[in-house]
C-alpha cells in the first residue's frame, strides 16, 4: 500500500468496533510491555507534587502507544498523560491514553493498575479498552454495541439501597485538596454500606461495570483518566454524570445503578463533593 493511499484510508471515519478492536490490541500489547519493563527496576520522578509519582515505564508505554497509533492511523490525534495533546487537523479521530492509571501501585507491586486506551471522533468517545495487565482483565466498549470483561457481557452494578451500597473513590496528589475529599468521605462512611479506595480510577470505572462495586465518585480527574472507563460503565448500563445536572467529566465523575443513581448523586452534592472539586480546579 502506497503512502497516499494509507493516509486516505486513515481519514476514512472508521466504525466504532473498529477502533475498539484498535484500542484493545494496543492496551494489551502496552500492558504486556509494563510488566516486562517493570522487572528491569523503575526509575522514579514527581510531577505536580511529591505523592504525584511517574515512572520510567510510563514514559516508554506512552511512547509505545504513540508510535503504534502512529503506525496504524498516522493522522490521528493524540492526548496522553505524560506526553500532552497532539493534534493533527485531517483526521476526526483522538486517542485518549493513560499509559499505567495507577502509577503508585505499580510503582509498589500492587496488582491493581490499567492500561487505558479511548478513541473519539469529532470529540465524542466511541471505543475503549481498559487492561489490568497482571489480572488479564480486559474490559472494552464500542458505542452502541455493550461492554465486555473478556468475552462476558457486562450488565453495570447490582440495585441495593445506600445504606446497603459499596462506594469506590480516589484522592487527589494535592494534600490540601485530598484533606478536602477526606471530609466528604468521612460523612459519606455512616450513609453507605462501605467504601473502597483501590488506586486506578479506570479500573473502578470497570469496576462499576462488572457489578464489584455498587457506585463511584471521584474529581478532578484527567481526561486519559476516565475516556474509556466512563464508555465502558456507560455501556454496561451504569447512570453516570458530572453532578448538578453536568455529563460526567474531567471535573467530576459519579456513577450508580440507574434505579438509586438520582438518590446517590443528590447525597454526593448534599456532602459538597462537588465543591471541593471545583474549589480545587480554581484555586
Amino acid at each position: 500500500m502506497s503512502e497516499d493511499t494509507s493516509i486516505a484510508a486513515d481519514l476514512a471515519r472508521p466504525s466504532a468496533s473498529e477502533l475498539e478492536a484498535l484500542a484493545v490490541d494496543l492496551a494489551v500489547s502496552a500492558g504486556a510491555l509494563a510488566v516486562q519493563r517493570r522487572t528491569r527496576g523503575l526509575q522514579v520522578d514527581t510531577k505536580s507534587s511529591v505523592t504525584d509519582v511517574v515512572t520510567d515505564v510510563d514514559r516508554a508505554v506512552e511512547e509505545f502507544l504513540r508510535a503504534e497509533i502512529l503506525r496504524f492511523r498516522p493522522a490521528d490525534s493524540v492526548l496522553g498523560e505524560e506526553g500532552g495533546d497532539q493534534r493533527r487537523a485531517a483526521s476526526p479521530v483522538r486517542w485518549l491514553v493513560d499509559p499505567i492509571d495507577g502509577t503508585v501501585n505499580f510503582m509498589l507491586g500492587l496488582p491493581q493498575y490499567a492500561v487505558s486506551v479511548a478513541a473519539e471522533i469529532d470529540g465524542q468517545v466511541v471505543a475503549g479498552c481498559v487492561t489490568n495487565p497482571v489480572s488479564g482483565d480486559v474490559f472494552r466498549a464500542a458505542r452502541g454495541h455493550g461492554a465486555y470483561r473478556n468475552d462476558i457481557r457486562l450488565h453495570g452494578p447490582r440495585m441495593v439501597p445506600l445504606e446497603q451500597a459499596v462506594i469506590a473513590t480516589g484522592f487527589g496528589y494535592d494534600a490540601s485538596h485530598r484533606s478536602r475529599q477526606a471530609g466528604v468521605v468521612a460523612k459519606l462512611a455512616g450513609r453507605v454500606g462501605n467504601l473502597r479506595r483501590l488506586g486506578s480510577a479506570a479500573l473502578d470505572l470497570c469496576a462499576l461495570a462488572t457489578g464489584w462495586v455498587d457506585g463511584y465518585f471521584e474529581g478532578p480527574l484527567g481526561e486519559w483518566d476516565l475516556a474509556a472507563g466512563v464508555l465502558i460503565a456507560s455501556e454496561a448500563g451504569a447512570s453516570l454524570s458530572g453532578l448538578n445536572g453536568l455529563p460526567p467529566g474531567p471535573d467530576m465523575v459519579a456513577g450508580a445503578h440507574p434505579a438509586n443513581a438520582e438518590e446517590f448523586f443528590a447525597l454526593l452534592v448534599e456532602l459538597g463533593a462537588d465543591e471541593v472539586s471545583r474549589r480545587f480546579g480554581e484555586s
